[in-house]
């Protein structure tokens, strides 16, 4: 990558999850900006529907090619990880070796997994934070089923927030689905639900927390609240002391900044975020926003692209020489599915249950696409939802057969 020089004012964002897209998109707008975007990946990750890739869905509905996304010819796309700030020469460094310069920053990294220390967890459990990961949840599911004739019985996840919601809600369903593709008589399965707090998703009001509470135990999860994970292995979580024998373990409990803001010496608050100033400038013309930015909402996807709009729009005014607006932190809307067409919202002082909640959800999901493309691609990308892939032969096999025979 041969070092970039413009006429034009220069932005180098970093990162491609929803901060840095809708930066780069809005940004190159403007005749007078040429824009950056540095990732290490090359698709988006629609994160609020990776728990129903794992379930089953196609990998299409939670991935989007940036190219699709992205005027290529007024954005120019860089894949790499970010390294080091060179603050003085106004560079970003790239673990393969790279130097991207830039008039203005924006970083937009977003978080990474955090275990916690707690030994085995790394080795032995699955996560649904990406494709990847997905994909070999459900990958596992699959393989149980084929090389041993019979599911785990025992699952486990770990941490009660949205996405270990969102999983425990759907994940009996499909589990009862591809046992049939299988044809492995019904049995009992366990899914359990650990969460280190006192109830359900701890940053939700109480009643939404209940109300979440009375639909998985309908669907007949069992929870345990205020329990400690202290170590897993092949064969079973460790919790205050007690094995629980699953080979089957989900963890969704932890996320951490991104590494590179300690590395590169940013200053960071108790919780561990960037702190930024009310034009959320982490220093001079070096923005944080999303997940990275110590903001009263931050670590949504709406909070994101609230941010990103926000310091498009200042550093469009700071280049035409007008005042820049201070930051105002909004609540966003929390829509929280917890198993077929269920869902809970919590909207300002605003909150219902069920399928309400969800059909807001399905409204909520093509928004979110919106947000990034146009309403034709929006809706094929959202239409995405009804659709379901496999990759197990047993699977395609019997889906094959059921059409031959319809």
């Amino acid at each position: 990558m041969t070092e970039h020089k413009h006429h034009k004012h220069h932005v180098l964002v970093v990162g491609a999850g929803f901060g840095g897209i809708k930066t780069a998109l809005e940004l190159s707008k403007h005749d007078g900006i040429a824009v950056t975007l540095l990732s290490d990946q090359t698709n988006f990750r629609y994160y609020p529907t990776l728990y129903h890739t794992a379930t089953g869905g196609l990998r299409t509905q939670s991935s989007i090619s940036l190219t699709d996304i992205l005027p290529t010819d007024r954005v120019t796309l860089a894949h790499g990880t970010a390294d080091q700030v060179d603050r003085e020469h106004k560079a970003v460094h790239t673990t393969e070796g790279h130097i991207i310069p830039y008039d203005t920053l924006v970083l937009a990294l977003g978080v990474v997994t955090n275990y916690f220390g707690i030994n085995g967890l790394k080795e032995f459990s699955y996560g649904i934070k990406s494709i990847e990961e997905a994909s070999r949840f459900k990958a596992h599911l699959h393989e149980q089923l084929i090389d041993d004739r019979r599911p785990d019985l025992n699952y486990v996840i770990v941490g009660a927030g949205p996405t270990g919601i969102e999983l425990a809600g759907a994940l009996p369903g499909y589990l009862r689905d591809i046992m049939a593709r299988h044809g492995i008589k019904h049995k009992a399965i366990h899914i359990d639900l650990i969460e280190a707090g006192p109830r359900l998703l701890p940053r939700s009001p109480k009643l939404t927390s209940r109300a979440v509470r009375r639909q998985l135990r309908k669907l007949g999860i069992k929870l345990y609240l205020g329990q400690t994970v202290q170590g897993e292995t092949a064969d079973a979580l460790m919790i205050n002391g007690q094995p629980l024998n699953s080979h089957t373990v989900v963890w969704t409990a932890g996320t951490a900044n991104n590494p590179f803001f300690d590395q590169n010496k940013f200053a960071i608050n108790e919780r561990h975020k960037v702190v930024v100033n009310d034009f959320l400038e982490a220093e001079p013309n070096i923005y944080v926003i999303g997940d990275n930015a110590a903001t009263q909402y931050s670590g949504m996807a709406q909070t994101a692209l609230r941010d990103a709009l926000f310091v498009s729009n200042n550093i469009v005014r700071a280049l035409h020489g007008d005042t820049l607006q201070p930051y105002k932190p909004k609540q966003p809307i929390s829509i929280i599915p917890a198993g077929p067409m269920w869902a809970a919202v919590d909207w300002g002082k605003l909150h219902f249950y069920g399928r309400a909640g969800w059909a807001l959800r399905e409204a909520a999901d093509w928004l979110g696409f919106h947000d990034l493309e146009p309403w034709w691609k929006a809706t094929e990308q959202w239409a995405t939802e009804f659709g379901a892939e496999e990759s197990c032969p047993v699977c395609i096999g019997t889906a094959q057969e059921t059409i031959a025979a319809a």
